[in-house]
């Protein structure tokens, strides 16, 4: 028998699922199609890799199961990765919502992960495209260069989000090929696009703006940004999580201000129009635009306060109908995946198939953005290296 384990997949979660083990005295191959590993983990936050967020817990999770992530979050938590980053000497610094960025480059996660696999004597092999698949007793691997076996696999070779970088559906294929059920996967953390008379936020494209977004009663106070196709920007891509064809997308442009703001304007500044009050509060053109499609043209003290509040109201819940996102060709990253119900929580191995474990983004389990994702790569490689 060649080795103990072979993992597919030389991500973020495979490489930290390969080091535990391989440190545990397990014999690990790493297979990675690409012909270098983490390419997802270089780009990431901007090249510098926003690797854990300190808040990270179940509720930032999106799963058929919403508990099924509890064990393995609970068991390697973000304070743990921390240690570990900064055992190598990496500086880092924490962003709005507690992101944790590298202050260098995403690079230095990729080397210390690897530097963990050389401590576990892990073999990784690049460029090596997977043919076949197969268990009998064990499981037989073989690739354009040869053949491998192992009782254990471990199946970390993402989602479909971002084609470009080599992503496929590979991981679902497999877990079909051994009676393992797939929720739909959809993209997630993606621009959404608009159509028919919301295209005139067109014309502001490249404005942003502090809101909350809300789609399916989830909510995330953050910047939204108007593109060319659509809306974009932290608070939308996060709801787009939650959002499905043909749901509304609401957004508060007025988050920080008081209920009846507009009365209240009214009484201490009569003369003041929409117009001038909005830009002192958002872009000029943003302000511009609502208040245009607002239609308030007269001062304040003219409006009846019917009319304040009606405007009011719909500041507050701007109700945009997208018809469609930009796909998985920009998502960051995928919502559903290998069941979490074909998988023990603890050990991340498939209850039907012993020694056949799934891990990180090929799981029906997906974060939030800012850091969450990877802080499920990590919990879940390690839940799976340990049980190997």
């Amino acid at each position: 028998m060649d080795y103990d384990a072979i993992i597919l997949g030389g991500g973020a979660a495979g490489l930290m699922c390969a080091a535990r083990a391989g440190q545990r005295g397990k014999r690990v191959l790493v297979l990675e199609r690409a012909e270098k590993p983490g390419k997802k983990i270089l780009i990431s936050g901007g090249g510098r890799c926003n690797f854990t967020n300190v808040h990270a817990g179940p509720a930032n999770y999106l799963s058929a199961n919403p508990h099924f992530a509890k064990s393995a979050l609970a068991r390697y938590t973000p304070h743990n990765f921390l240690e570990l980053v900064e055992r190598y000497g990496i500086a880092w610094h924490e962003k709005t919502l507690g992101q944790l960025f590298c202050d260098g480059s995403a690079l230095q996660i990729l080397d210390m992960l690897l530097a963990e696999c050389v401590k576990g004597d892990v073999e990784l092999r690049c460029g090596e495209e997977v043919a076949s698949v197969a268990h009998e007793g064990t499981y037989a691997i073989t690739t354009q260069t040869g053949a491998y076996s192992a009782p254990a696999l471990v199946i970390a070779t993402g989602g479909p989000s971002i084609p470009k970088m080599g992503a496929t559906g590979f991981a679902y294929d497999l877990a079909r090929q051994f009676g393992m059920k797939v929720v739909e996967p959809r993209p997630a953390l993606v621009p959404l696009t608009l159509g028919g008379d919301e295209v005139l936020f067109r014309e502001i494209s490249g404005v942003s703006a502090p809101v909350v977004a809300s789609a399916n009663k989830t909510s995330f106070a953050e910047a939204a940004l108007f593109t060319h196709r659509g809306l974009s920007g932290p608070a939308i891509l996060q709801v787009s999580s939650y959002w499905r064809p043909g749901d509304p997308v609401t957004v508060n442009f007025l988050p920080t201000e008081p209920v009846d703001w507009l009365l209240e304007s009214k009484r201490d500044t009569p003369r003041a129009a929409l117009r001038p009050l909005l830009r002192e509060r958002l872009p000029d053109r943003l302000a511009d635009i609502l208040a245009d499609k607002l239609g308030l043209a007269m001062e304040l003290g003219n409006a009846p306060d019917k009319a304040l509040r009606a405007a009011e109201d719909q500041l507050r819940h701007w109700t945009f109908h997208p018809n469609g996102s930009e796909g998985f060709a920009k998502a960051e990253v995928t919502v559903g995946g290998i069941s979490t119900a074909e998988l023990s929580s603890k050990t991340m191995e498939s209850k039907k198939n012993p020694g056949l474990y799934a891990i990180g983004e090929a799981v029906d389990v997906t974060g939030w953005l800012g850091g969450y994702n990877f802080q499920w790569a990590w919990a879940s490689g390690v839940a799976a290296g340990e049980s190997i």
